[in-house]
This record gives C-alpha cells, sequence and structure tokens, in this order.
C-alpha cells in the first residue's frame, strides 16, 4: 500500500479542503434529530450544496451526476468533511447503498428518474429489507408481493429497523414473490413510493429519545409494472449488491464512529485518568482496533482501486469496528462519568452506537460467513435451501404445535 496522496489526489484534497473552509460557515450542525422537520431541511440543502460541488456520490459516474472518480477520492472527501467539522450528507443510504444499486440493476428509465433528486436530497431514498421474523436470515421473509393483470404489483406486509421512512420519498423492498421455490429463489427488490395508500409508518422510539428506527405497515399497496430492480425473482442477488455497499459504507466510517483522537483527547484532559493504567490499557486496546480497521480499510482501497471486488472479508471490518467503538463510548462514560450524557457528541454516539451491531448483518452471521466463505470452515447443516417457502413455513408451523 502507498499511503500518500499521489499529486492528483492532493490537488483533489486542496480543492475539497478549500470548498469546505469557505462554505462551512453555512453548513448545519454536525448533531441534530431527524425529527426535526427544520433541521431535516438544511440537511438537504447542505447534501445539495456538497452534490453541487462534486463532494457527494464521488464514485458515481459523470453520467448520474457523480465525479466519476475511485474510492481513495471519496474517502479523502470523507476526510475533509471530519476535518472541516461539518455534516455529510442526509441520505447516506441513497447514496451510499441505494444510488449504486441503482446504477447496478435499475433499468434505464429507473436511474433517469431517480438519481438526480436521490442526488440531490429532493428524495430520500430508505432500504426495507428487515422484518420481524426475519432480519438475521433474511430470506426468510414473508412480505409478498402478487401480480396484477397490468404488470404491476400489490405489496402487503410489515418491516422493521427502517431507518429515515418517516421522511423518505422512496424505499428500496424486498418482497416475496414466490413461496413455491426455495426461499433464495423466490425474491424480488421493488421500489415503493413511501407516499402510496397503504404505507403506514410509526416511529420505534431509542434510548436517546429519538425515533430514528421505524417499522412499516404494508397493506395491499399497489405499485406500477415498472417497480422491479433486477428482475422478477433475482432479488437475493440484488439485496446482496446493497448489503456489500452498506458493509463498505460502515467498514469506511472509522473516522466518524469513536475516532481515536477524539477520546484520547478526552481522557488526557482529565490528569487522573490518564495516569490510571486499566484506563491506559483499554485506551490502548480499544485505539490499536481502530487503526487496524483503519489500515485494513486501506489494503480494500488498495484492491478497490486494481478493480477488485470487495470479498466477504469486509464483514470483518465491520464486526472490529462495531466493537471497538462501543468500547470506546464506554470508556469516555467511564471517564467523564454521568456528564457524558450532557456532552451533544458523546450522549448521541452511546445511544447510537450499539444499534449498528445489527446494521449490515448481524455479528453472528457475519462471523459465519466470515469462517465458511475466507477461512474455509465447514458450513453449518441446513436443511431450508433446497425446499420451497411455502413448505418450510408448514413445517415450522407443525414443529412449533408438536
Amino acid at each position: 500500500m502507498d499511503l500518500n496522496d499521489t499529486p492528483e489526489q492532493a490537488d483533489y484534497r486542496a480543492t475539497a479542503r478549500d470548498w469546505l473552509a469557505r462554505h462551512r460557515g453555512g453548513a448545519p450542525p454536525r448533531a441534530g434529530s431527524n425529527d426535526d422537520p427544520d433541521y431535516v431541511a438544511r440537511r438537504r440543502a447542505w447534501q445539495r450544496e456538497l452534490a453541487e460541488a462534486g463532494l457527494a456520490a464521488v464514485t458515481w459516474p459523470t453520467e448520474f451526476g457523480g465525479r466519476g472518480l475511485g474510492p481513495v477520492e471519496q474517502v479523502i472527501v470523507n476526510q475533509e468533511i471530519a476535518r472541516a467539522h461539518v455534516p455529510g450528507v442526509l441520505d447516506v443510504i441513497g447514496i451510499g447503498m441505494l444510488g449504486p444499486t441503482l446504477i447496478a440493476h435499475g433499468s434505464a428509465q429507473q436511474k433517469s428518474r431517480h438519481l438526480g433528486p436521490l442526488l440531490h436530497a429532493d428524495e430520500v431514498w430508505c432500504q426495507m429489507f428487515s422484518e420481524p421474523g426475519a432480519g438475521s436470515d433474511l430470506a426468510a421473509i414473508q412480505c409478498r408481493a402478487r401480480p396484477l393483470p397490468d404488470g404491476g404489483w400489490t405489496l402487503s406486509g410489515q418491516k422493521v429497523w427502517t431507518t429515515n421512512a418517516q421522511f423518505a420519498s422512496y424505499a428500496m423492498t424486498l418482497a416475496r414473490t414466490d413461496p413455491d421455490v426455495p426461499k433464495h429463489q423466490g425474491l424480488t427488490m421493488l421500489i415503493v413510493p413511501m407516499d402510496a395508500a397503504g404505507v403506514t409508518v410509526r416511529g420505534l422510539r431509542q434510548i436517546s429519545g429519538e425515533a430514528e428506527f421505524n417499522e412499516v405497515f404494508l397493506d395491499d399497496v399497489h405499485l406500477d409494472d415498472d417497480a422491479v430492480v433486477g428482475g422478477v425473482g433475482n432479488g437475493w442477488a440484488t439485496a446482496l449488491t446493497v448489503l456489500m455497499f452498506e458493509r463498505l459504507t460502515i467498514g469506511f466510517g472509522a473516522e466518524s464512529y469513536g475516532s481515536p483522537d477524539r477520546l484520547a483527547s478526552t481522557i488526557a484532559s482529565d490528569p487522573a485518568a490518564a495516569a490510571d493504567a486499566d484506563v491506559r490499557r483499554r485506551l490502548g486496546e480499544m485505539m490499536t482496533d481502530l487503526l487496524a480497521v483503519r489500515f485494513n480499510g486501506y489494503r480494500a482501497l488498495t484492491a478497490l482501486a486494481r478493480g477488485q471486488v470487495p470479498g466477504p472479508e469486509a464483514g470483518l471490518a465491520k464486526v472490529t469496528l462495531v466493537n471497538s467503538a462501543v468500547r470506546a463510548t464506554e470508556l469516555a462514560a467511564d471517564v467523564i462519568g454521568p456528564e457524558a450524557l450532557a456532552d451533544e457528541e458523546w450522549s448521541y454516539l452511546i445511544s447510537f452506537i450499539p444499534g449498528l451491531k445489527s446494521a449490515g448483518g448481524t455479528e453472528q452471521i457475519l462471523r459465519n460467513t466470515i469462517g465458511e466463505r475466507v477461512l474455509g470452515l465447514p458450513a453449518e447443516p441446513r436443511v431450508d435451501k433446497r425446499v420451497a417457502f411455502s413448505e418450510l413455513r408448514a413445517i415450522e408451523r407443525q414443529a412449533a404445535t408438536g
């Protein structure tokens, strides 16, 4: 790995730094409530400014409003945004995960209609995958889409843990379209307008007091014939694309979650804590893991820059990052004491970061994937891969009733 900027990258960094220095005075606060319409409106406007300056969707093709650059340049922008102490894009899910999936799997009409408004935050997107009975085992979803004679669909079911659903315009939704084939084969990805009749969004209140996540009820929602992304029955492959970008987005976000420098400064400001052997040990272990994630991210960036596709090992960075960030916030709380909950940044991180354990796949699922596909360990016995989903549900109901 060469960790130094090339001359072209140095010029790009200087350009990004200069723009941010000139515009940071008009940026909204980094922290705020998404329950506050005024704050969301300011974040939408800020994302629009970033997009027009070429500092959003850096890796998107230029024909869709991006810069057509590589992941290294995206990381440069992320670093400079963090350095300027301003927020990034509001719609991280849309820009980082769903937009790239539309570019990879969407029709020409879908790209033309949705990517521009998504990029400029005119239309925020959300991702509706998890259900009350299908999270870790995503392929077990029961949300059902039935075809209509006019080529459209009717969608019914329930989704949960949906970020930004309360102000999203569209959702990329995984639904079951064929229950008579094995569960991974009968899925289809659909675009759902969040203002459609039959869509109900209810906030899930968190420990922080905010309702950042939502449950969404879908009652006979009518979708047009252009709602399918990636082809009928190809939903699992399309979903894997979303999840790959999700894990990359989380894995490359080490600057945002429990920054080592931020924690070290907090501890250094307390002479007693700074001299405590146990505090120093915990800080050293946590910082070592976060730095390892950072350099592992650089290695992944090198592979991406060479045209290689990230493999399942990207999940290991997510596991390590989140666990280290949780330990960082726990250490900050121990050092600062109850006053940590009065500090705007630490209070938010303490309440928010544990939820990332489930984002992008739970730790247990990711460890199984890494063990099987990276380390070559034997796969867990599974009887559900060759059984039609409808038969599988019948078997489960029979077992539950004895």
